[in-house]
């Protein structure tokens, strides 16, 4: 039976949840489901912008069948050609076969890839940036934001609503729970980490290209922004753009520490849990601590987005770093993190090597700063460790 949302007056969600999914793109976990949103507009022609994951096909299929209401549908708009937003293409070809796909030219090569249906050349109407398209009412404009997260990607701007459809930017993890408005949720408590973790992971490599991307939406009036994953935004909108900025520039949220560590027998572990006290006693609030045996790196990889300073403490392992550490720097370097100040803590008990190693690593990352030498522990922390760490903490509060 068909679950549907209404957005405006002639705008209608059409998409589904999927709350038994254990990870989004086989990587992240996602404990609370994640949606899928696709969204029909009702005018003088009807048009479906995007589809959604072949895992919800039934249901998205049935809204769709259920808001159109024995109407034929004009156009499908595909701004993003990732199979979680575009694996029902082909069926929506197959039961409105006199449908016609406007997209842009990358799109168009990538539903070749993809699909093997053909449409007449009269089917399709391929877009420039800054094209129209009129529906009666609405007007649609088409704006290209390449590597927002893939390449062919763009975004859709009705100029009547003032309603971007922003493809995978301004998305979220977790399924949609009833309401769709950002606003009738505690975004903050519930959801504002997920979406953290959500760009950070999904988009977080490509803050140049966020940056263009917004650039070009500060020249929009946008009263309303339709994403294709989380919660529709009418109010607020400033606030959440202000997220994607500093999340975009790589700029620290809080002015406060992570500490990620690596213990096999609890030395290094331990050496961490004595910084953070101290840390602590110095005034330092809301610290953060993970053990990367025991969590996710794309928890981790958002948090490191988040906060100012951090600590990576790992053992040496096969004269090494140990390996859930060594993963979650290269993670960390993957996704492009900088203009971090960071310290570490290194721990062997023949040979600490582990501190070289992760050195290595992260003097790549842009205008990142080491704050003052490593640590190296041998086995357990020991007197000298101590005041190592009451010295490190102390110069750690002086960057702050």
């Amino acid at each position: 039976m068909y679950n549907t949302k209404k957005i405006t007056e002639d705008l209608y969600w059409v998409g589904a949840n999927d709350r038994r999914l254990a990870l989004f793109e086989s990587v992240y976990p996602v404990p609370a489901g994640i949606s899928y949103n696709s969204y029909l507009l009702l005018d003088e022609k009807t048009v479906l912008l995007d589809t959604v994951d072949k895992s919800v096909n039934h249901q998205f299929m049935e809204n769709i069948e259920h808001v159109l209401d024995d109407r034929k549908l004009d156009y499908l708009v595909i701004n993003h050609m990732e199979p979680d937003h575009c694996a029902e293409i082909a069926a929506i070809v197959k039961k409105y076969p006199e449908i016609k796909i406007v997209c842009n030219s990358k799109i168009q090569t990538m539903i070749g890839q993809f699909f093997n249906f053909e449409l007449p050349e009269s089917q399709w109407q391929i877009v420039k940036e800054g094209d129209s398209l009129s529906t009666g009412r609405h007007n649609l404009t088409f704006v290209f934001a390449p590597m927002v997260h893939w390449p062919e990607v763009m975004v859709t701007y009705d100029t009547t609503d003032k309603i971007l459809f922003s493809a995978d930017a301004f998305g979220s993890f977790g399924a949609v729970d009833g309401n769709i408005f950002a606003d009738e949720v505690d975004f903050d408590l519930r959801y504002m980490d997920e979406a953290r973790r959500y760009y950070t992971n999904i988009v977080g490599k490509y803050g140049m290209q966020v940056q263009a991307l917004l650039k070009k939406a500060s020249n929009l009036e946008i009263k309303m922004i339709c994403p294709l994953h989380g919660y529709v935004w009418r109010k607020d909108l400033d606030k959440f753009i202000d997220k994607y900025q500093k999340w975009s520039t790589y700029t620290p949220e809080i002015n406060s520490v992570l500490i990620a560590y690596a213990s096999v027998y609890g030395g290094t572990q331990n050496s961490a849990e004595i910084l953070a006290t101290k840390l602590a006693e110095l005034g330092v609030k809301d610290i953060k601590m993970y053990d990367v045996s025991t969590i996710h790196p794309s928890y981790i990889v958002a948090d490191a987005f988040k906060y100012s300073h951090i600590v990576f403490a790992s053992t040496t392992y096969n004269m090494g770093i140990f390996v859930n550490m060594e993963t979650l720097l290269h993670d960390i370097t993957a996704h492009n993190l900088q203009n971090r100040k960071v310290a570490l803590i290194e721990n062997g008990s023949w040979s600490p090597f582990s501190g070289k190693l992760m050195t290595d690593i992260i003097t790549g990352w842009k205008n990142t700063e080491f704050i003052s030498e490593k640590i190296q522990l041998k086995s357990t922390v020991k007197k000298d460790n101590i005041e190592e760490l009451d010295k490190l903490a102390k110069a750690i509060v002086e960057t702050m």
